[in-house]
């Protein structure tokens, strides 16, 4: 459920010139951004490549200057091999789900200039290099293949993949989704075996969508979907020697076994790194897997009394073979360093914050490159750590959200930074954190903004019942006047480990959120129990009632707003899409006496739809916590509705199911309950095509205008 669509879709017209901020504006490309796309340090740590209109183009660090394309022509993405004596192409694509897509690659070889097509030009999956450069593996109709590069020899390594069946290397839609990533496989360093998970799924339950698409007869969806309590699929993980062209399961009775998310590449030539655990997620098995013998040795096991962060993995190996690992063992997620036998060392970083990315080692200077949240929960900044003797500088700025893209031998990166009142500006730096040059900027779009009455967001705490104080943001309107009472349209995500108050430029909701504003609307987010940012105990104290303490804490912060003297109590709405939507439903059932409007958009309506991986981490299944999965549900509470509620969802929604909105509109309408429900035909979780984004955004302001 994580990374949902929230962003406005762009369409092509033209802006008029109104000292406002419109939605005609907004979808008009009137105020687009500028980025930089597909940044990759290349291996001599001096110069770096972007894909430009026209290739894929080579920049030096230290000049800042473009010294010429690597590859002429137009491509969607690229990966070197690890020499950098090839690229892999990517020139075109098809989407499957949210990280899944069918691809046609080309090979180049950068010495000689000779160019190879992946699988003969047919689609594929997930290609990636040998650590040698001289083959490709990827997937196929679910099977695993590998091709030579030199000779174009293409070898089928398994025969059985079938779609809703048997996948090979490659995760079924529950991983993608909740681990985050589709490839399950990985080479040896020495590019002599690939150890890969096998998923049979055919004793998932089938979920069928029907697709309209103005057909006579609507086609059908069908994929494997299993929801909280139901059957997964069963993984394996095999062992395959191109040598001998043997495959052998790898034996893990011993151990975890029931998800296999993570295959993990080691410092060494004859080894591969499975991260296994068993349904509960509670606890994750780290497993050594010899590739000579297929022999496994548990390294640790991780723990936790809640959940492990099955999702979120930070496992780099060093040049001896010891490895640094992330975990929230201390109340916050830092770094420890392992040696090869699985034997803690030490804890590399410490303190009331967390690590929020891991970019890299530095052997030279024992330096890891990480972001952190020291700076305060809402802001990220780039820091380097010493792993001998803890010494920590922060190498970015250190107020809003900054991100690196470090050069190969870490002398140099690339910032990417933004804050509430700035937009995201580029600028390359020195390992100390000097501007060398400022390489890309806003500054056009934000004159635009300000032109047109722009206002910033502005950072407060709201207390909850239980004593915290609890981040939060606040619109105000140009012209504000403290002693006048102003509608409130409350915003809000909630999701575990989630953060929509951040110290960041919002350039998506959040120039809809200045049209409320300029229509007199006070806009305002709080993140309440549940979300990110703040540690473990704050993060995870939702779990078993998932729900239940989020609106809670939304309601209070609603009543805490209508107390203050600039807002309306009686004029209190909310809006959110998928979790989000979720708590937007509970808010005006649950939190009726509070909410005189609000707006679903693609919502849970009960866990019991949603899928097991997610669901079961923070709620275990419905058979073991019946009523933590009913009493939060909104369709529970139907009866409750008293104010005014639109209920939007995509019919081919295939992450949140439109039965969640189908069901919970049942429970509404044999309540005598009145609202307003918007299906949009054919389109998925995040709503968008055409000019869906911008009908859809403007009935939820049109409803605002009329309800609030």
């Amino acid at each position: 459920m994580k990374k949902v669509l929230l962003s406005l879709s762009i369409v092509v017209s033209v802006a008029s010139s109104a000292q406002t901020i419109t939605l005609d504006k907004i979808y008009s490309g009137y105020y687009r951004g500028k980025g930089i796309a597909g940044i990759a340090s290349l291996k001599n740590g001096e110069n770096y490549a972007v894909i430009e209109r026209g290739g894929i183009a080579k920049y030096s660090y230290k000049t800042t200057q473009k010294e010429g394309n690597i590859v002429d022509g137009n491509f969607e993405s690229y990966q070197f091999s690890d020499d950098e004596s090839k690229i892999l192409l990517q020139k075109e694509s098809e989407q499957i789900y949210r990280h899944s897509f069918l691809g046609k690659f080309d090979v180049k070889d950068l010495k000689t200039s000779k160019t190879i097509s992946l699988n003969n030009g047919n689609f594929v999956q997930e290609p990636r290099f040998s650590p040698d450069a001289s083959k490709v593996a990827f997937i196929a109709d679910n099977n695993l293949f590998w091709q030579d590069l030199n000779s174009g020899k293409i070898t089928q390594i398994t025969t059985d993949g079938k779609k809703n069946q048997i996948l090979n290397g490659l995760a079924d839609w529950v991983y993608e989704e909740e681990f985050g990533h589709a490839r399950l496989y990985e080479w040896t360093k020495n590019s002599d075996a690939i150890v890969f998970v096998k998923s049979n799924e055919s004793e998932v339950p089938e979920m069928y969508i029907p697709i309209y698409n103005k057909q006579l007869y609507p086609s059908e969806m069908r994929f494997k979907y299993p929801k909280a309590g139901e059957k997964n699929s069963v993984v394996s993980a095999h062992l395959y020697r191109l040598g001998s062209g043997s495959t052998t399961e790898i034996n893990l009775k011993n151990f975890k076994n029931y998800y296999i998310p993570n295959v993990i590449q080691t410092a060494k030539a004859d080894e591969i790194i499975l991260i296994t655990s068993e349904r509960t997620q509670n606890a994750s098995d780290v497993l050594k897997v010899n590739t000579k013998t297929g022999a496994v040795k548990k390294l640790f096991t991780e723990t936790d009394e809640k959940w492990v962060e099955t999702d979120n993995v930070t496992m780099e190996f060093l040049d001896d073979n010891s490895f640094i690992w992330g975990s929230e063992r201390d109340g916050n997620r830092h770094l420890y360093l392992y040696d090869e036998n699985g034997k803690l060392k030490k804890q590399i970083t410490k303190g009331n914050w967390e690590v929020t990315d891991y970019y890299g080692y530095k052997p030279k200077t024992k330096e890891v490159y990480i972001q952190t949240n020291q700076t305060g929960s809402i802001n990220k900044v780039v820091s380097k750590v010493n792993i001998a003797n803890g010494n920590t500088s922060i190498i970015s700025g250190k107020d809003g959200n900054n991100s690196a893209n470090f050069s190969g031998n870490y002398n140099y990166f690339i910032e990417t930074s933004s804050t509430a009142q700035r937009p995201h500006t580029y600028v390359l730096k020195d390992n100390a954190g000097k501007a060398v040059k400022e390489l890309q900027n806003n500054n056009e779009m934000l004159e635009k903004l300000k032109a047109d009455n722009w206002v910033a967001k502005e950072y407060i705490t709201v207390p909850n019942e239980v004593g915290d104080q609890m981040n939060a943001w606040i619109m105000k309107p140009k012209n504000f006047d403290p002693n006048k009472k102003y509608p409130l349209f409350m915003f809000q995500y909630s999701g575990p480990g989630s953060q929509q108050v951040t110290n960041s430029w919002d350039g998506g909701n959040g120039l809809w959120f200045n049209h409320l504003v300029q229509q007199g609307y006070i806009v305002a987010c709080v993140d309440g129990r549940g979300t990110g940012g703040k540690g473990t105990k704050f993060k995870k104290s939702t779990y078993m009632q998932l729900g239940k303490y989020e609106i809670e804490d939304q309601i209070a912060a609603a009543k805490w707003f209508g107390k203050q003297s600039y807002i309306d109590k009686d004029r209190i709405g909310i809006f959110g899409w998928s979790f989000g939507g979720y708590m937007a439903s509970l808010a005006l059932t649950k939190g009726a006496d509070v909410f005189k409007a609000g707006i679903a958009v693609a919502p849970v309506t009960n866990w019991r739809y949603y899928d097991t991986v997610y669901t079961e981490r923070f709620m275990r299944t419905p058979q073991e916590n019946p009523s933590g999965y009913d009493d939060n549900s909104p369709t529970t509470h139907a009866k409750l509705l008293k104010g005014k509620f639109l209920l939007v969802h995509g019919t081919a929604d295939d992450n949140v199911h439109y039965q969640n909105a189908v069901e919970f509109a049942e429970a509404l309408i044999q309540n005598k309950k009145q609202f307003e429900f918007m299906t949009y035909p054919d389109k998925n979780h995040g709503i968008f095509g055409g000019n869906t984004r911008p009908q859809l955004y403007q009935m939820m302001t049109d409803f605002l205008l009329k309800n609030l």
